[in-house]
């Protein structure tokens, strides 16, 4: 018997208020250890669902279970990363990863170490005491990730951390992520504007589509893990790289 999904999603939606409808019964099962991410145009709801995910919004209508649970009663076992690193100023990189166990009450011996073993994790054991504004775009996005993974979590949930970031750091992140995942196999869900992002990194990318949003689309993505740089110059990743580009045009006309 396969074991339960991690996250179950049933017909659910979502409106705010009175407004308009954003998400419209959008069905998906997640099982451990995959990674998902949503793709579409501005205004589909990627972000929204995001936050469903986590707890952090509630569906108006149909079901949500994140491990056995309601989003809500599910925090502890979440992680989620924003657009922007968000780092304290004035805390040094250590301290700013240490925050969520702090929060958590964890001894400081515990919370130290743990954020050393976050930092070397993400590449960045030097600079662990360094200030945020000593570092680079990149580099602030690497402690991001770092903080998130310091509470061990069993889902982590990312809204488009890479966008604002050039292409060449980009590219190094999505290696550096799909790195990380090789040691700590967690269930991921990804928000996107970048179609080879999405299959580079995911196991499924899930096509939505604008007023409302809806899944179009759930595109299997098959290349076996670990995944190098390499693969994004094979024949076949360019071919599925066309495949669900063709799918995202036709959402957006």
């Amino acid at each position: 018997m396969s074991p339960s999904p991690i996250v179950r999603l049933d017909k659910v939606s979502k409106r705010f208020g009175t407004g308009p409808l954003i998400l419209d019964t959008i069905s998906l099962n997640v099982d451990h250890g995959e990674f998902i991410s949503f793709i579409g145009p501005s205004g589909c709801g990627k972000s929204t669902l995001l936050r469903l995910i986590a707890g952090l919004s509630e569906a108006s209508a149909g079901n949500l279970v994140v491990d056995g649970m309601t989003p809500a009663n599910a925090r502890e076992e979440m992680a989620f990363v924003f657009q922007d690193a968000n780092l304290l100023p004035w805390r040094r990189v250590l301290q700013n990863v240490d925050l969520p166990l702090m929060l958590r009450d964890e001894s400081k011996e515990r919370r130290e170490n743990r954020a050393r073993e976050m930092l070397s994790l993400v590449g960045l054991a030097a600079a662990a005491d360094t200030f945020p504004w000593q570092l680079s775009g990149g580099m602030k996005m690497r402690v991001s990730i770092a903080r998130a993974l310091s509470v061990a979590p069993k889902i982590l949930l990312l809204d488009e951390p890479f966008g604002a970031l050039d292409e060449m750091t980009r590219g190094q992140l999505n290696e550096d992520l799909l790195e990380i995942r090789e040691k700590d196999p967690l269930t991921g869900f990804f928000v996107t504007h970048s179609v080879t992002e999405a299959v580079f990194l995911s196991t499924r990318v899930v096509v939505l589509a604008a007023n409302p949003g809806r899944a179009v689309e759930v595109i299997p993505v098959p290349f076996a893990f670990p995944r190098k740089a390499e693969l994004r110059e094979t024949p076949e990743f360019l071919k599925l790289l066309a495949e669900t580009s063709r799918v995202l045009r036709a959402v957006r006309r």
